[in-house]
């Protein structure tokens, strides 16, 4: 299916595009999606998008903020589901702005069964996800043949003290694990990675806003992670990446074309 044309049976109200912004730098937004920001009457954006790309937006567009960080929800969700029907039925071209990339632990499937379920014209405009922007500014790629054939998304969300994953698969070698949303349950995580079978001496790490000026990383192993993360004072956003491709962290970004990362 075109993306272009993404329609759900739209009656002539307004429309919904959920636009991943990117992971932070605003170089890294695509083409759509700045073309539809710059189109838009009214953007309801999440915590993790910067002002540059907000700058895009035209000065007659209504800017909601929607974010949610921690503890601390701007909106819960079911009332931005509500929000962005509301808009559309008044008429409204609407972008549903949020970082990294809609379908990839951004809510964006659900605010699209709701948009399509009362008959809203939509479309996703896929982003570059974070671990991508993470990838690339690091020097750690997802997959590589000599260290991992897999690459494994999965969110550390906390819920009721505990982190529902399936730690067993999680644990496999030979594949990479990186984890969004995991810096508060990063003790946890470790703690089960290595009891479900990978080596406390598995090459890990967590980056922190990577792609911006802000981004620091600190390299570990997967027993002494948590530790030296907490010494380091890393706050979210952050990623976390398990899997030897860690290694190659000071190989590559040893090369002079690389960008320079701030230390942690």
């Amino acid at each position: 299916m075109d993306m272009r044309s993404n329609n759900h049976g739209g009656d002539g109200t307004g429309k919904v595009a959920l636009v991943g912004a990117g992971p932070g730098d605003p170089e890294l937004l695509t083409l759509r999606a700045a073309r539809r920001i710059a189109e838009a009457d009214a953007i309801v954006y999440d915590q993790l998008v910067g002002e540059a790309i907000l700058d895009l937006a035209k000065p007659s567009a209504r800017l909601i903020y929607a974010g949610k960080k921690a503890g601390n929800h701007a909106l819960p969700q079911d009332e931005i589901n509500e929000l962005l029907v509301d808009l559309a039925r008044r008429g409204l071209n609407v972008v549903r702005l949020k970082g990294g990339d809609p379908f990839i632990f951004g809510r964006g499937g659900e605010e699209m069964q709701r948009l399509v379920a009362c008959g809203i014209a939509c479309e996703v405009v896929p982003g570059v996800t974070a671990a991508a922007g993470m990838a690339a500014c690091t020097g750690i790629p997802l997959t590589h043949r000599d260290h991992a054939q897999t690459v494994v998304f999965a969110t550390g969300h906390l819920k009721e003290n505990t982190v529902d994953l399936d730690w067993t698969a999680l644990a496999r070698p030979h594949q990479t694990v990186v984890i969004y949303m995991g810096l508060g349950a990063l003790e946890i995580i470790c703690r089960e990675l290595i009891t479900h079978g990978l080596p406390g001496s598995t090459p890990a790490a967590v980056v922190h806003a990577a792609t911006t000026p802000r981004q620091r990383i600190v390299t570990s192993t997967l027993a002494m992670l948590s530790a030296d993360v907490r010494a380091a004072a890393l706050k979210t956003p952050s990623l976390i990446v398990v899997g030897t491709v860690v290694d190659l962290h000071p190989v590559l970004m040893g090369h002079p074309g690389h960008a320079a990362i701030e230390p942690a």
